[in-house]
């Protein structure tokens, strides 16, 4: 039996609830996007309590700020604007952890094994390590904040998941992108 036949006896399940009945349209019920890790210790629907229809929610090795992450932000901003809504439009939460597998990109012998066999950069590899959780949170906060394809609508926070406690804690509280106005008199 494949292992994904027991998900999609759940998912039987879930299609015959009402589950799907009080979803509202492309808008987050919470106006949160979030961005976390994929490590299965880190479920956002677990750790945060959402529901479906709570909130969009962007999982890679890390969660990271990744140009990937970049151009999911700006696309889903770029929609909401396009609704006609007045102002802010939602908040990001970027949310790093405690005792993530990135560490291991900080090791040379790892890091170089995994380059060799995939032909990623190294240089690139050790920068996306998270070991400093509260550091690469905010560097990544930073690199959202700064980037001009994102609405200047939005907000970003960073927060950090302790595995051991269970707790979240804010590292950055919620900041809107600063943009330098270009125009006449400036």
């Amino acid at each position: 039996m494949p292992n994904i036949d027991r998900l999609l006896d759940r998912n039987r399940a879930f299609a015959r609830s009402d589950a799907r009945q009080n979803l509202h349209g492309l808008m987050p019920r919470q106006q949160v996007f979030v961005i976390t890790c994929i490590d299965p210790r880190v479920d956002p629907a677990a750790v945060l309590g959402l529901q479906l229809g709570d909130a969009p929610v962007l999982r890679n090795a890390g969660g990271r700020v990744t140009a990937g992450a970049i151009e999911d932000v700006a696309f889903i901003s770029y929609m909401v604007e396009t609704m006609g809504l007045e102002g802010p439009l939602f908040e990001v939460a970027v949310i790093h952890h405690t005792q993530c597998g990135t560490g291991f990109l900080a090791d040379e012998s790892f890091r170089h094994g995994f380059a060799g066999r995939t032909g990623f950069d190294e240089k690139a590899l050790a920068d996306e390590a998270v070991t400093d959780p509260a550091a690469t949170v905010r560097a990544d906060v930073g690199r959202l904040l700064a980037a001009p394809q994102v609405s200047p609508r939005i907000t970003v926070s960073g927060h950090v998941y302790d595995l051991e406690t269970g707790l979240v804690a804010t590292i950055v509280s919620a900041t809107a992108p600063q943009r330098v106005q270009h125009g006449h008199g400036a």
